[in-house]
């Protein structure tokens, strides 16, 4: 065994958006702790795009289970008053909802305490204020498991009975300020003492040009790169709407998108292939589907400007790597985005659901080269500065063993 170790719980793991987890990964092993990786159950094989996949998927230990004995061993560990003072609590719709889920949660809340004791892990961090977070509790509430969470977005997209989850967690990690300062008015006295502040990261060192950026020349199309998920909220079908725009005001440009829907290629792919053909854009906006880290990097390298119009997100890793490769990165004022981006200094940023605003902002830098060059300077200088995912590595080793950073 190891000198440290703890459980790492991620949904779904390993899917398209979790290059973050494994720098994670990778960071703490550099620091001398190796993380047992668990996951609920896989992602749809559209979703595994990484070189690093089947190494992770071997690595992980899968927790669904429909074995009903694993049920009925948990039922009487499970904290039936706490559950039910949850549940009186809540909508009846919401209550039905939590006590299904608190069903369906136990045999992998099982699966995992077990597997953790066996190896002499003491404490399980869960990515997630899901249903991985409530796997996590009821393992702390059935078996003593120590936990912690991450929450990496509004706590109203992970589901209900989230005091339930909360309340005996050592500690919770916020990625922005902006979800920070809603947490008191939502959670009350459910809230852990510990809410570190930890924004997402990228590894700079990766993610770097080794040849200098050339900005967009006249009469050159704009050559636009834009990377996740296809889903109505990332805002693909407004940058197409501002792709038309500026096209029809003759202005040139083409655009990669990097990325596949939540089914692995059949949901929401099919409504982004059929508004591509109802602009007229079938020769300059391509969908890439779900791509590799270096193959991202290959993209952003050869754009001129990233461009991601999301009505609403978080942070953003998508926007770290682009400004980390010194590519101008174009945002939306929304969510915890300017809590990365201030618009003119390091990027640009533009209003949600507004292409006609996004439009302009992406003519006036290809028509400014110099703009375009100094916002590629500072996008590096503000993700090295602030958002080397390194730092979430050493987050964690600080919060749960923080009697070694006394």
């Amino acid at each position: 065994m190891p000198e440290k170790s703890f459980a790492y719980l991620v949904p779904q793991f390993p899917g398209q958006t979790h290059i973050f987890f494994w720098r994670e990964i990778t960071a703490l092993e550099s620091r001398g702790v190796t993380p047992a990786l668990f996951s609920t159950t896989l992602p749809p094989p559209g979703l595994i795009a990484h070189p690093w996949s089947d190494q992770a998927m071997q690595r992980t230990t899968y927790l669904a289970s429909r074995n009903p004995l694993r049920l009925l061993t948990m039922l009487p560990r499970l904290p039936w008053a706490a559950i039910m003072a949850e549940a009186r609590r809540l909508p009846s719709a919401e209550s039905r909802r939590f006590l299904r889920d608190v069903l369906i949660s136990s045999p992998a809340a099982d699966i995992l305490a077990r597997s953790c004791k066996a190896q002499g892990i003491t404490h399980v961090h869960a990515h997630s204020c899901g249903r991985a977070a409530l796997i996590a509790a009821l393992a702390h509430h059935a078996h003593g498991l120590g936990y912690s969470l991450t929450l990496h977005g509004h706590l109203t997209d992970y589901g209900t009975a989230q005091r339930f989850k909360w309340r005996h967690a050592a500690f919770v990690s916020v990625i922005t300020q902006a979800l920070k300062d809603l947490l008191p008015d939502q959670l009350g006295d459910a809230l852990p003492a510990r809410l570190p502040l930890q924004p997402m990261g990228v590894d700079t060192d990766a993610f770097r040009r080794h040849t200098p950026y050339h900005p967009p020349q006249p009469g050159e199309a704009l050559r636009l790169f834009s990377c996740g998920r296809l889903n109505m909220v990332k805002g693909h079908q407004d940058l197409m709407q501002a792709v038309r725009l500026m096209l029809d005001r003759g202005q040139p440009v083409t655009l990669d998108i990097a990325g596949e829907d939540d089914a692995g290629g059949s949901g929401y792919r099919a409504e982004l292939a059929a508004r591509i053909d109802q602009l007229g854009l079938g020769d300059h906006v391509r969908l890439l589907g779900a791509i590799s880290a270096e193959e991202v990097r290959a993209h952003l390298l050869s754009a001129h400007a990233f461009v991601l119009a999301s009505w609403s997100e978080p942070l953003g890793v998508a926007y770290m790597e682009a400004m980390s490769c010194e590519v101008p990165t174009i945002g939306t004022a929304a969510g915890g985005v300017p809590e990365l981006i201030t618009d003119d200094r390091d990027g640009i940023l533009v209003p949600p659901q507004d292409p006609q605003a996004l439009a302009d902002a992406l003519m006036q830098l290809a028509r400014d080269p110099d703009r375009a060059m100094r916002l590629s300077r500072a996008g590096r200088a503000r993700v090295v500065e602030g958002f080397d995912s390194r730092r979430g590595a050493d987050m964690l080793i600080r919060e749960i063993w923080p009697q070694d950073a006394a």
